[in-house]
């Protein structure tokens, strides 16, 4: 089985981010490249789409001055609680806390709690779909791949490097 992945500097382009970010990132843990890890000199690590996803809520949240220890438990909650379905979560923060809410009930009683003012909603949903959009504007013009969109994650066809599982 065969499955796109995306190489670092390709990742970081994407996503929004520096090398040194990503790099930072994977090695604590907060995001693992899952089509394929380094392992040893003159290996890539090559990143997923929902790896892609995750970096960029990473990305927004911090940009929003959420901390990585808060940004940490978020993305916890969501690989624990919500089975890593990211299309079922919208992440707030208001810079001091992060929360993951999964309906408008969760989103409104946030509120009543005196949590505070939002300072930013991340919409998964619509990272999803930006990210979508990057990757058909990246898409190499004149290697004749054709671009399938996003249902749950691209397979082949998609731009990217391709990887055997195995």
């Amino acid at each position: 089985m065969q499955e796109t992945g995306y190489r670092g500097p390709q990742t970081c382009k994407i996503v929004g981010i520096t090398y040194r970010q990503l790099d930072y990132w994977t090695r604590t843990g907060l995001v693992m490249p899952s089509v394929h890890e380094a392992s040893g000199s003159g290996d890539q690590r090559l990143y997923s789409f929902n790896d892609l996803l995750q970096l960029k809520v990473i990305k927004q949240l911090t940009d929003a001055g959420a901390s990585l220890q808060k940004v940490r438990q978020a993305i916890d909650y969501v690989r624990n609680e919500l089975d890593a379905n990211w299309s079922k979560a919208t992440i707030v923060t208001d810079g001091a806390g992060v929360y993951a809410c999964t309906s408008d009930a969760e989103v409104l009683d946030i509120l009543r709690n005196g949590q505070g003012v939002l300072g930013a909603v991340v919409a998964v949903d619509q990272i999803k779909t930006q990210l979508n959009g990057t990757l058909r504007e990246l898409r190499p013009k004149d290697a004749g791949v054709g671009y399938v969109p996003d249902t749950e994650e691209p397979k082949s066809g998609a731009p990217g490097v391709t990887a055997k599982e195995g």
